[in-house]
């Protein structure tokens, strides 16, 4: 059975955080720990609120989207309006990281054919014009901006469902 009361330095220890990150979440509200002299105690919601903070954390919510998230909780409406706010975010999360990840993939095509341009011409400097003129086709004259690449499809590349 779980502790019901936890140390700074067993939450520490359990999350992989350190005493300093426990501490600048209880300066910005997120963790509440009752204080004996010196000394933290973590409740049992401390620990599930550092949870959902450093999971929020790890899929690039903010600070203050996932103290909204968690403040949602004492409503009384048995987590209603938490779970249906959180559900949003999430989509958005996932709306978000699906362009970026649109980003990089451009990127890596550009790049790709940008270095295979460079191969060709070290390869065959009698070939340049013909290597400029495939790359400029692809990528437009000035070689910037959108590139009219197709990103190469990735393993395992399966988009999360999205639903409005």
């Amino acid at each position: 059975m779980p502790a019901s009361r936890y140390s700074i330095a067993d939450l520490a220890r359990e999350f992989d955080v350190t005493p300093r990150a426990l501490r600048f979440y209880e300066d910005q509200g997120l963790l509440t720990p009752e204080r004996r002299g010196q000394s933290r105690l973590y409740s049992a919601a401390d620990r599930a609120r550092l949870a959902w903070i450093l999971r929020g954390k790890r899929v690039g919510f903010s600070l203050a989207e996932i103290a909204e998230m968690l403040d949602l909780y004492a409503l009384g409406d048995h987590r209603t309006t938490q779970r249906r706010r959180t559900l949003t975010k999430c989509r958005e999360r996932i709306a978000a990281l699906a362009r970026q990840r649109d980003d990089i993939d451009q990127m890596i095509a550009e790049l790709e054919a940008f270095t295979e341009l460079l191969a060709e011409i070290i390869e065959n400097p009698a070939r340049e014009a013909a290597a400029r003129a495939r790359f400029h086709a692809a990528v437009g004259e000035s070689g910037v901006g959108p590139a009219r690449l197709a990103a190469k499809p990735r393993k395992n590349d399966t988009k999360a469902p999205h639903s409005p």
